[in-house]
């Protein structure tokens, strides 16, 4: 997984973990963002395309995010939050449009409102992590 990209990772995520993000997520979370987060559980690492780096959250961090509804910001109600860019972005899935869930960025303060599509789908979004800029 990520064999030959530029990605720092951390220890994956356990199985109870994962289970805990699937209890609290909508349904149909993207198979391989979990397969991500079992091989990394967090961990950092850049994109080919905007926002051009990504922090990936835990399983553990997404799953409180959501329990605590997205740090109280109801603009961000319908997003899934899974990671940053690191400057000011959140990455997040939008789950207010129907499967598979585009990826955005939103700036963290101008909120939901300003969410942005920067990938399809997460399948999209995965094969440009860890890739420093996009082939021409």
């Amino acid at each position: 997984m990520l064999e030959g990209r530029d990605w720092f990772s951390v220890t994956g995520a356990t199985a109870e973990e994962l289970a805990r993000l699937r209890t609290v997520a909508p349904d149909d979370l993207p198979k391989r963002y979990l397969d991500l987060l079992a091989f990394s559980n967090g961990g950092e690492g850049p994109l080919a395309s905007e926002p051009y780096n990504l922090c990936l959250d835990s399983a553990m961090t997404v799953a409180d995010t959501i329990s605590s509804d997205n740090h109280g910001q109801a603009d961000l109600e319908g997003f899934l939050i899974f990671g940053s860019n690191g400057g000011g972005e959140y990455l997040a899935f939008d789950t207010r449009r129907r499967i598979p869930w585009p990826v955005v960025t939103i700036d963290m303060v101008a909120g939901g409102n300003c969410a942005t599509i920067i990938a399809p789908d997460f399948d999209v979004f995965y094969d440009r992590i860890g890739i420093e800029t996009e082939a021409a």
